[in-house]
């Protein structure tokens, strides 16, 4: 998973987050909690918009401050495959006929939104020539 740094501002009576490595994300919260809830969110939106766009996703940069939003499990997957085509120069059409699948089914594999398995997502890596790792660790 990883782990974006934010910066909190408080404005007023709400917290302000932003992003160091996506400029066009923003939100806010009362507390610190909620906050950090919406942030993620706000994360996640902002990856979309850039994949709907076809522009490169930053990696997380150094986590300097407190604070870091943690991207979900799946959507880092889906993350790592993205960057992965975006490097070996594949298309969603070029992946589509390597696993056999049609558009929409391609789609729904890059979906931050969508309940992708993660089967599908190591078979899509696979092909690419990589392998979806999972680790357990301690909170």
């Amino acid at each position: 998973m990883e782990r974006f740094p934010v910066t909190l501002a408080r404005d007023g009576k709400v917290l302000l987050v932003r992003f160091p490595d996506f400029p066009e994300a923003q939100t806010f919260g009362e507390t610190e909690e909620e906050a950090l809830t919406r942030a993620v969110d706000a994360l996640e939106t902002a990856i979309i918009g850039r994949m709907g766009d076809r522009e490169k996703i930053p990696v997380p940069g150094p986590a300097r401050r407190r604070h870091t939003v943690t991207l979900p499990p799946l959507a880092s997957a889906k993350v790592a495959l993205y960057r992965r085509m975006r490097a070996a120069g594949v298309s969603k059409a070029d992946l589509g006929r390597r696993l056999g699948l049609h558009g929409p089914q391609v789609d729904r594999l890059l979906d931050l939104r969508h309940a992708s398995r993660l089967d599908q997502l190591d078979r899509a890596l696979h092909v690419l020539g990589m392998r979806l790792v999972l680790d357990v660790q301690a909170a």
